[in-house]
């Protein structure tokens, strides 16, 4: 099974790579992720500036990660003069080095460290919505190195079409899409206080949680520009997950939260499952995957929900979440046709598949 995935002159030996933060954070971790077997490794972002860390800074939840955390807590300095100097020695894998935030910080750090890069990320989390802005900071980037560049778009940007066109056209190769999600609030009853915030209370969320979003974008933007590179990033946590990813119009995907959540083995499982997620789905490589364009079968009708009752454990479950009452049960689940709106929550819900809306 071919796992290899190719763009703007990289080869990566499959589309896994780990996304920029605390995993990654200097060169032992990401030498870790390397031998994890990771298709490119991923550094954690640099910044001119020091960052000003409130500890604790990381909250993780059943499907999701809240973060306080900013860029590397290590001067671009440490990294320029013994991390990336120690891991390009050896490395295997391509490099992307994540780089923050303004166009003056890209005139610092990108000389630096176009030696050691094979490509850049450029996170803009904190630059605002822009697209002005964003267009002179690519335009700065390109005079700056031959490498290709990906500009890493925050869920908060109203227009992720106009985006792309605007870094498309001012000299990027392409999207990580997307960063994570916020302003969000972690509040503890018990105490009336805020938890894991910064000064303004604030932490940024990912993880599973915001996979259906990430998507969405994914896809937006493939379609608003097919010719752009589109790494995607949130929410993944298994090989089926990467599957959808590139099905919505990725090259290669991004993991971290996850692995915050599940353990940094999660890595080397995705890929090991990849194969066999692939062959289950009939596929026959990444590229495969990629080639393949999604349907959108749109239909305003649908029959009545039916019970399939060998199936049914009688939880009751479908009774009562059903927003029309159009389920009851006597002696068996019953679907009312006249109040049954064809929504399929039910459908979606039920633990052991025992309701179709299939005629």
């Amino acid at each position: 099974m071919k796992l290899e995935t190719r763009f703007d002159g990289l080869t990566l030996d499959n589309p896994l790579m780990p996304a920029a933060g605390p995993i990654v954070g200097d060169a032992r971790k990401m030498r870790f992720l390397e031998d994890a077997g990771c298709g490119a490794i991923v550094s954690k972002t640099l910044s001119v500036a020091e960052p000003r860390i409130p500890k604790p800074c990381i909250y993780g939840d059943k499907d999701y990660v809240m973060n306080s955390e900013l860029w590397s807590e290590h001067s671009y300095r440490k990294w320029v003069d013994e991390f990336f100097p120690e891991f390009v020695e050896n490395k295997e894998k391509p490099l992307i080095i994540s780089v923050g935030y303004s166009k003056a910080d890209m005139e610092t750090l990108i000389p630096l460290l176009d030696p050691f890069a094979d490509a850049f990320e450029v996170s803009t989390h904190y630059v605002g919505t822009d697209l002005r802005i964003i267009g002179e900071t690519v335009k700065t980037i390109r005079t700056l190195t031959n490498k290709p560049f990906y500009m890493k778009i925050s869920p908060h940007l109203p227009d992720p079409e106009g985006f792309a066109k605007t870094i498309s056209g001012n000299g990027a190769n392409g999207i990580v899409a997307v960063n994570s999600l916020g302003p969000t609030m972690k509040i503890d009853i018990a105490t009336r206080s805020i938890l894991y915030g910064n000064e303004d209370g604030f932490v940024w969320t990912s993880g599973p949680a915001i996979k259906n979003l990430a998507l969405a974008t994914v896809y937006k933007i493939r379609r608003a520009a097919p010719d752009l590179t589109i790494i995607g990033v949130g929410g993944i946590e298994s090989a089926e997950d990467v599957i959808a990813f590139l099905l919505a119009g990725a090259n290669a995907v991004q993991m971290l939260s996850a692995a915050l959540l599940k353990g940094k083995q999660l890595y080397k499982k995705i890929i090991d499952d990849l194969p066999g997620a692939l062959r289950k789905h009939g596929f026959e490589s990444v590229e495969d995957v990629i080639r393949t364009t999604l349907s959108n079968d749109v239909d305003y009708d649908a029959p009545v929900c039916r019970l399939i009752p060998d199936q049914c454990i009688e939880c009751m479950l479908c009774v009562k979440i059903c927003p029309y009452f159009a389920v009851s049960y006597d002696k068996q689940i019953t679907f009312d046709a006249d109040s049954c709106f064809r929504c399929g929550l039910c459908v979606s819900k039920c633990p052991t598949q025992a309701i179709t809306m299939e005629e």
